[in-house]
């Protein structure tokens, strides 16, 4: 498991792996507050997803991508 260096990777990669397996997919998110540091996984089962960020900037971007892919969960479409 290796650390996607950019925030644009990550996005774009993990929203691909929902869109192929959207019941298979699931994330998580941690922070840990001693190292100031935010850490996402996205996987599903085979390929796993990671990103961190201790850049408070980054909180928005995963705020987007989280509310998107809330849409996308919600959604009737599949």
């Amino acid at each position: 498991m290796t650390y996607l260096k950019s925030w644009e990777e990550f996005e774009k990669a993990a929203e691909k792996l929902y869109m192929q397996a959207p019941s298979k997919a699931r994330y998580t998110m941690k922070y840990v507050h001693s190292k100031n540091l935010l850490s996402l996984k996205m996987t599903d089962d085979v390929v796993c997803l990671q990103f961190k960020t201790e850049i408070a900037q980054d909180v928005r971007k995963i705020d987007k991508f989280v509310n998107n892919l809330l849409r996308h969960i919600v959604s009737k479409e599949h």
